[in-house]
């Protein structure tokens, strides 16, 4: 047991000082969260905005500028974790191959992953929230950290998932983006006409998108919208499982197996060795004198 903690303790070190020598998404996370969730708030107008809310079935009428600037700190939050994953990821794949070639348990390896993810989407969720409650203040803000917590959770499996698949570093930070981007203007009924649609059900964040929203605006609690977020992320950390898997996959050659025997005890397809000639009678009766 003790050998197996220190494995997890070794790999789970390695992988948050992978994360601190990303200097770039520090820096996102110290400009960016307070930067575009601020802008959110001061861009929009705050002419209530006429919703019901599924999550509750409560008709609201929250400020747009409140609203956008939740939606605004979801975007925030799913970029940046799956950013961050998928940069580690994607960077220390072939340091992770060697590792699991060489006999490091892959297990202790993706809890590593799973414990930087969730204390990153922790504190990432934990700053969004802050920087939220400076410029007013939601009615849950304990549910609002849990919304960002879990969509971050999310986000940052599937920057995982496409560091071990996708081959390009160009093409991991465009899935990231659009799929976010998409995902969350989609439900922000301040920019979508169709956020009432019930295909936004099935977009990854909409779990975090419905219990951020109550937390603001409403007193209920929503734990079943966590759950659904919760099962996103189950959803994302098997994608981001099976690309691990395939990404440490032992990729030396096999050894050629052994050929049958012949029936001489030789192996079959190689050449026997050549013995010397015998003399027939013929020839010795002409060489003889």
């Amino acid at each position: 047991m003790r050998f197996h903690l220190t494995r997890f303790a070794v790999a789970t070190r390695f992988t948050l000082l992978e994360h601190g020598r990303n200097r770039f998404a520090m820096i996102l996370v110290i400009l960016f969260v307070p930067v575009w969730t601020t802008l959110a708030y001061l861009a929009m107008p705050d002419t209530p905005a006429r919703m019901r809310l599924r999550a509750t079935g409560e008709a609201l009428a929250p400020h747009g500028n409140e609203l956008t600037s939740i939606s605004g700190a979801l975007n925030a939050v799913t970029l940046i974790t799956g950013f961050m994953m998928f940069a580690a990821t994607f960077s220390g794949s072939g340091f992770d191959r060697r590792l699991a070639m060489a006999g490091y348990p892959r297990a202790q390896l993706v809890l590593a992953k799973v414990t930087a993810l969730a204390l990153v989407s922790a504190a990432v969720a934990a700053y969004a929230t802050a920087i939220t409650c400076l410029a007013w203040t939601p009615r849950q803000p304990l549910l609002l950290a849990a919304a960002l917590f879990c969509a971050g959770l999310t986000y940052g499996a599937l920057g995982v998932g496409f560091g071990s698949l996708l081959g390009r570093e160009v093409e991991g930070m465009f899935a990231i983006v659009m799929t976010s981007i998409i995902d969350l203007a989609l439900q922000n009924p301040i920019t979508s006409s169709g956020a009432d649609n019930p295909v936004v059900r099935y977009l990854p964040s909409y779990g975090a998108m419905q219990a951020s929203t109550a937390a603001g605006f409403s007193t209920s609690p929503v734990p079943g919208h966590l759950a659904i977020q919760l099962s996103w992320f189950a959803g994302a950390a098997l994608l981001a499982l099976l690309g691990f898997r395939r990404s440490t996959r032992n990729c030396l050659p096999s050894t050629a197996p052994t050929s049958p025997l012949g029936p001489e005890g030789s192996k079959a397809g190689l050449p026997r060795p050549r013995q010397a000639a015998t003399p027939t009678a013929s020839a010795s009766d002409t060489e003889a004198p």
